[in-house]
C-alpha cells in the first residue's frame, strides 16, 4: 500500500475499510512511536529542545531515540546522529525541534527517510504574517507529496500516558508521574495542555493521550479526537479550542464518539470580541461568530462548557448516558449547607436552571444513610433532571464520611456534588468513584447546564431541489431578485413591481419602496414610504425618491400595508468556520440594537424551526404572552426552514430578510424586506 493511503491522506474513490486501516496505522505512530527521532536535540539539559529526550527517559519511554544534533557525537548521554539520513532504519515519529528557518529542511529529510509523521516545535509560521504563511503552506505541500503528515506546527507534542511515552516540552512532565485516566485530551494550546495535566493530576485524576496540535498546518484536532474514539484507553475526549478548522472531521469525531458511548467535551476561546482576536493572533485562525460555534456543537453533539473547571468535573456527568430528552430543565438539590445550597441555587437560576426543591439536612448532618436516601427520592423525582449534592465542612475535615452518602447513591441517573470547602480528599473519592464533583459553584452550574443542553447528533435535513432558485441567482442583485430566490425556496413573496404612473394590482394602502442594487438600508436612504392611500399618493412618493437618489435606482415595488403580531429578522450567513448557518430573531430597526438571535447550522426542519422560535424573547407576544392573541408560527417555521435551504446554494454568502412580518395564526408571515450576496 503506498504510503500516501497507509497514513491517512485523503486518496479518490478509497473505502471504508481502507480509511479505517489508514487511521489505525496513523493513531499508532502518533500515540506509540517505538522509534523516535529528535530533530535538533540540544546537549545542554537546561535547554527546551532537551526536555523532549529528558522527559522521554524520566517517564520511561522503552523505545529507541535518535537524537539528530550535527555538531555533537552524544546528546545527554545517547549516540547523536549528524543527520537524519544517518538514522538506521525505520523511524516512526521525528520531533522537530529546529529554529523556524529550518524547518523546511528538517521536512525535507523526513520525507527522504519515510517518517510516517513529524511534530514541529517552532513557532513563526501562519500567526506570523503572510511569509510564516507561506513557509506554513510549503513545508505542508512537501510533506504531502511525500506521505508525511505533520502535527504542529507550535506543537509541543504527544503524551501517551499509559504507555509512558513523553514526547514533548511541556513543563508539567517535571512531575515525576502523570497519573494515567481514561480521559483524553486535545489542545491548540501546549501551555493550557499542561495546564489541564497538572490541574487533573492536582484532583487525582489523569489522562490517557495528551496532544497538542497547535497550528494544525496538517493534523487537525477533529481528526485526532476521531482517532481517539478508537482507542481503548479512552473513555471522553476534552478539547481546548481556540478555533474550528476542518469541521467536517469534528463532525465525523462527535457521531461516532456518540455511537461509542465516549462524550466529547469542548472549552473554546472567542466568547468575547478580545479574545476572538487573541485567538487568532495567537494561531492564525479566522475568528467566526461564537454563536455559529455554538450552534455547531449542538448540532454535532459536543457538549460545550464555559469554565475551565468544569472542563475537567463534567465526564463523569456524561459517562454511560445520553442526552437528556425533553429537559425539564431543574435540579432538585439536597445540601448539608444552607450557604452551600444557595449559591448553588443563584448559579443555576443565572444559568437557567431551575431548583424544583432544595432540602436543607444542615442540623441532620451528612450522615451516610440519610444522604443517600434523601439523593435518591431527589434524582428520581419527575419534577427535576438530576440530584445536586452540596456538602459542606465535613467533606474537608471527614472526607470518607462526608461524601459517602453520595458515593452510596450513585446509580444509573445522575447525580453530581459540590463541595463548599477546599476538600481535595473528598473530591479525588468522588472522582474515583464516578460522581462528578466540582470545587466551585459556577463550574458546578455550568456542567449542569452543560449537561442539559447535549444533544445527540442531528440528522442533515436535505434541502430538497433548488434547482428553480439557483437559476435566478444571476438576478438577484437587488430586492426583486432576492425575493424571487427566496420565493423559490418556499417563502411567501407578496411583493409586484410597479409603474407609478399605472395602478398597481394591489388594494390600497400599500407600502412603495425603490428598487436599487446599492442602497442596503432603505428606510434611512428614504427609498420607502408607507401607508400609500392611493394613486396621486403614490406618484408623489415616487418622484420623491427619484429626486432624492436618481440613478440609484432602477424602479419601485410595492405590497400591500400588513400589521402584524411580531417582526422577525432572518439570516443566513456560510460561516468562516462552520459554514451555512441560519439565525433568528427579533427583528425591525432595533434588530441590530438588541441582538435577540438564535442560530443553527442550516438547512433547519420545520420542527428545528419551532425550537428556534420558542428561544428568541422577543417573539414571546406572537407565542400567545399573557393572554396575547398568538400569531402565525407554524407560517414563521416554514419560512425559517425554507430560508435555511439556501446552505445548498453555494454561490450565496449572505441574506436576510428584515422584518418578516408575523400575522394573526392562520393569516401567515409577510417578507418586508429581503437582502442577497
Amino acid at each position: 500500500m503506498a504510503r500516501s493511503r497507509r497514513l491517512g491522506i485523503e486518496a479518490p474513490g478509497e473505502a471504508g475499510q481502507i480509511a479505517r486501516i489508514m487511521t489505525s496505522t496513523l493513531s499508532s505512530v502518533l500515540f506509540d512511536p517505538r522509534r523516535i527521532a529528535l530533530i535538533g536535540a540540544s546537549t545542554d539539559a537546561a535547554r527546551l529542545t532537551a526536555r523532549a529526550q529528558v522527559y522521554l527517559r524520566r517517564h520511561g519511554f522503552t523505545g529507541e531515540l535518535f537524537p539528530v544534533n550535527p555538531r555533537a557525537e552524544t546528546v545527554l548521554n545517547e549516540r547523536a546522529y549528524k543527520s537524519l539520513r544517518d538514522v538506521p532504519g525505520q523511524v516512526d515519529f521525528a520531533y522537530v525541534l529546529v529554529n523556524t528557518q529550518n524547518v523546511e529542511a528538517a521536512i525535507g529529510d523526513c520525507v527522504a527517510r519515510g517518517v510516517p509523521v513529524a511534530c514541529v516545535l517552532a513557532d513563526g509560521f501562519a500567526e506570523a504574517g503572510p511569509e510564516g504563511v507561506a513557509l506554513q503552506r510549503r513545508i505542508v505541500d512537501a510533506a504531502h507529496a511525500g506521505g508525511l503528515r505533520l502535527l504542529g506546527p507550535n506543537s509541543m507534542g504527544v503524551i501517551n500516558v499509559p504507555a509512558r511515552t513523553a514526547c514533548s516540552v511541556n513543563a508539567v512532565l517535571e512531575i515525576d508521574a502523570l497519573p494515567a485516566g481514561r480521559w483524553s485530551l486535545v489542545s491548540h494550546s501546549g501551555s493550557v495542555m499542561g495546564t489541564l495535566a497538572s490541574r487533573a493530576a492536582a484532583r487525582g485524576a489523569g489522562f490517557a493521550k495528551i496532544v497538542g496540535t497547535g497550528n494544525e498546518a496538517d493534523l487537525s484536532a477533529g481528526e485526532i479526537a476521531d482517532m481517539l474514539v478508537d482507542d481503548p484507553d479512552t473513555d471522553a475526549i476534552l478539547l481546548f479550542l481556540e478555533t474550528i478548522r476542518r469541521p467536517d472531521l469534528f463532525e465525523r469525531a462527535a457521531r461516532r464518539a456518540h455511537a461509542a458511548g465516549k462524550p466529547i467535551v469542548a472549552y473554546k476561546l472567542g466568547r468575547s470580541e478580545a479574545a476572538a482576536k487573541l485567538a487568532t493572533t495567537h494561531t492564525g485562525a479566522l475568528a467566526g461568530s461564537d454563536a455559529a460555534a455554538d450552534a455547531f456543537f449542538r448540532a454535532v453533539g459536543i457538549v460545550r462548557v464555559d469554565q475551565l473547571e468544569a472542563l475537567l468535573e463534567i465526564p463523569p456527568l456524561l459517562l454511560g448516558r445520553r442526552p437528556v430528552e425533553n429537559p425539564k430543565r431543574a435540579v432538585r438539590i439536597v445540601t448539608t449547607t444552607g450557604g452551600g445550597g444557595a449559591m448553588v441555587v443563584d448559579r443555576l437560576g443565572i444559568a437557567g436552571i431551575a431548583t424544583a426543591h432544595m432540602l436543607d439536612t444542615t442540623l441532620a448532618g451528612a450522615s451516610r444513610d440519610f444522604v443517600a436516601t434523601a439523593l435518591n427520592d431527589a434524582r428520581d423525582a419527575d419534577d427535576a433532571d438530576l440530584a445536586v449534592a452540596v456538602i459542606g465542612s465535613s467533606a474537608q475535615f471527614r472526607p470518607q464520611e462526608g461524601v459517602a452518602g453520595v458515593i452510596a447513591a450513585k446509580g444509573r441517573n445522575p447525580i453530581c456534588a459540590f463541595l463548599v470547602p477546599e476538600a481535595p480528599a473528598a473530591l479525588r473519592l468522588l472522582s474515583g468513584s464516578g460522581v462528578a464533583a466540582f470545587r466551585t459553584p459556577e463550574a458546578c452550574a455550568d456542567a449542569v447546564r452543560a449537561y442539559l443542553a447535549w444533544q445527540p447528533p442531528r440528522p442533515v435535513p436535505d434541502a430538497g431541489d433548488v434547482a428553480p432558485a439557483r437559476a435566478l441567482l444571476g438576478a438577484a442583485g437587488d430586492e426583486p431578485g432576492a425575493r424571487a430566490v427566496f420565493a423559490a425556496l418556499g417563502l411567501p413573496n407578496g411583493a409586484v413591481a410597479v409603474d407609478p404612473d399605472a395602478p398597481p394590482p394591489l388594494a390600497y394602502p400599500v407600502a412603495l419602496k425603490a428598487v436599487s442594487a446599492t442602497i442596503a438600508h432603505k428606510t434611512e436612504a428614504g427609498a420607502v414610504a408607507l401607508n400609500i392611500q392611493d394613486a396621486a399618493a403614490l406618484r408623489t412618493a415616487a418622484a420623491g425618491m427619484r429626486a432624492r437618489l436618481g440613478d440609484q435606482i432602477s424602479g419601485f415595488i410595492a405590497q400591500p400595508m400588513a400589521k402584524g403580531l411580531a417582526e422577525a429578522i432572518l439570516g443566513y450567513r456560510r460561516d468562516p468556520l462552520v459554514g451555512p448557518v441560519v439565525a433568528l430573531g427579533a427583528g425591525g430597526v432595533l434588530a441590530e440594537v438588541y441582538r435577540d438571535v438564535v442560530l443553527r447550522l442550516a438547512p433547519v426542519t420545520e420542527t428545528e424551526a419551532r425550537g428556534m422560535i420558542a428561544e428568541v424573547r422577543g417573539l414571546a407576544p406572537a407565542r400567545g404572552y399573557r393572554g396575547l392573541p398568538k400569531g402565525d408560527l407554524d407560517a414563521l417555521a416554514r419560512a425559517v426552514a425554507a430560508f435555511s435551504r439556501l446552505a445548498a446554494l453555494e454561490e450565496v454568502t449572505e441574506a436576510e430578510v428584515n422584518p418578516l412580518i408575523v400575522l394573526p395564526e392562520g393569516q401567515g408571515v409577510v417578507m418586508a424586506d429581503a437582502l442577497l450576496a
